[in-house]
């Protein structure tokens, strides 16, 4: 049976603030507060909060027929908590549908798993801990901060237990091979991959409501209609996106919205099944193995890195950043460690780009790629000068693995004294209890002492 995997993706970037060389050293807040949150609420009011009320009435409508898969990266979970929580409430009503899986993500939505492995796990680990958390269950699937995707990244995120992972369906990788069905990593078959439908997906969050498209007005059975069209053994039809394209690439008033509620009628007529990513990886078998040498993503025609590392200034500051990877990996620095994670964001790479994609880019309060990377470096700058005062550049790769082991162990040592101080405790506990309940339990009267028989005279 043919089957949709729709997946849809949600993040915001942390908008930076106008940054001078002169304020390097002398302040360390680098964001725009009133940005961030007028930004979140924008994109929660126009986007979030009306499609995820819809997403929970598809669901409800169809009694469980319509799946679907979200992810969040962390930077995005920590400004909806503070700036839409009705976002929050709306994606724990989804969750307790149970048709809806969360999967897994870097937590700063950033390029990790192209510099630093070690950096990129962590944050994995951190970002699937926080959706355990909050939604109650570990994520089994992983996808990657725009879907980037090659031989060694599958490695790296089957070697941390996910089954599956979600990537691009790039032509320049497939060739004469379709998107719709399962391949696997070819360096750990046990890694399940889900290849995007580029065409089916853009249709609906680039080209929905643009009235010079040649299959404007797009409506929901003529979209079913395509994929039922296709070959009877293309059994999977994965449409992911940004879930912002609900909304916000295309408005409201074009009716997005309504297109999107009429597909499980439609793709029920036609015997088509929605399915969620963990669902599909268990159920099908994989046909081929994927070959990519490569980082491929689901950005520009190229569908490669170059959206974020094709020109030397984004090559300068995406190897400065992670230049301190290492020590920033050791530090336990509160403000450091949520610095890093909005530095390390893809958007700031993006907003140095020099390519002309025809989409046109939305750089914020920069002029120029110029004026991106220059403001950034400075940013980086004063970063970079915290993080050696913690751990001085100077310190070579051995001090740094020595200085590692040394916090390794001390922590193994902590961890097994907190282990010792608990049971103490429980112990001590223990007693405390026993001694309260003695002295609540009245004393039992002690019977009178029998006195002794007088002794007969001889």
């Amino acid at each position: 049976m043919r089957t949709i995997c729709l997946y849809f993706e949600i993040h915001q970037i942390i908008h930076l603030k106008r940054y001078r060389f002169f304020d390097i050293g002398n302040d360390h807040y680098y964001y725009d507060d009133y940005a961030n949150e007028a930004s979140m609420n924008d994109v929660a009011e126009r986007s979030y909060i009306p499609a995820l009320t819809t997403l929970i009435e598809m669901v409800k409508k169809s009694e469980g027929a319509f799946k679907v898969a979200l992810s969040i990266s962390g930077v995005a979970l920590e400004q909806l908590e503070i700036h839409a929580p009705a976002v929050i409430d709306l994606l724990h009503q989804l969750n307790d549908t149970g048709c809806c899986e969360f999967l897994a993500e870097p937590y700063s939505h950033g390029l990790s798993s192209l510099a630093n492995e070690d950096c990129f796990k962590e944050e994995v680990l951190r970002q699937a801990a926080k959706m355990k958390q909050m939604f109650g269950k570990e994520p089994k699937v992983f996808r990657n901060s725009s879907l980037i995707y090659s031989d060694e990244i599958g490695a790296m995120v089957a070697g941390m237990g996910f089954k599956g992972m979600l990537t691009e369906g790039a032509k320049h990788v497939l060739g004469w091979k379709s998107p719709h069905y399962v391949y696997h990593c070819n360096m750990n078959p046990d890694l399940k991959l889900l290849l995007r439908d580029f065409k089916l997906s853009d249709d609906i969050s680039l080209r929905f409501s643009n009235s010079e498209w040649n299959e404007y007005p797009l409506f929901a059975d003529k979209y079913i209609g395509w994929i039922d069209a296709l070959p009877q053994e293309e059994q999977v039809i994965n449409i992911f996106m940004e879930l912002s394209a609900l909304g916000v690439a295309q408005p409201l008033s074009s009716n997005i919205l309504e297109f999107l509620k009429a597909l499980p009628v439609c793709a029920k007529e036609k015997g088509i099944t929605f399915s969620t990513p963990t669902e599909i990886i268990t159920k099908l078998k994989s046909v081929s193995q994927l070959d990519v040498p490569y980082p491929m993503s689901w950005i520009d025609e190229e569908r490669d890195t170059s959206f974020c590392l094709g020109n030397v200034m984004q090559r300068e500051a995406f190897n400065k950043l992670y230049s301190v990877a290492e020590r920033v990996h050791l530090c336990e620095d509160r403000r450091i460690k949520q610095d890093w994670d909005y530095l390390q964001a893809s958007n700031n790479f993006r907003f140095m780009t020099t390519k002309n994609n025809g989409l046109g880019l939305n750089r914020g309060i920069y002029e120029s790629p110029y004026d991106a990377f220059t403001n950034y470096m400075n940013i980086l700058g004063d970063f970079i000068k915290r993080v050696d005062a913690l751990y001085p550049v100077d310190m070579d790769n051995e001090e740094l693995n020595a200085l590692l082991t040394t916090i390794h162990n001390q922590g193994t040592e902590l961890e097994v004294l907190h282990k010792e101080l608990d049971k103490i405790r429980k112990e001590e506990a223990a007693i405390e209890k026993k001694a309260s309940a003695e002295a609540k339990t009245p004393a039992k009267p002690k019977a009178p002492r029998k006195k002794a028989a007088p002794k007969k005279a001889e």
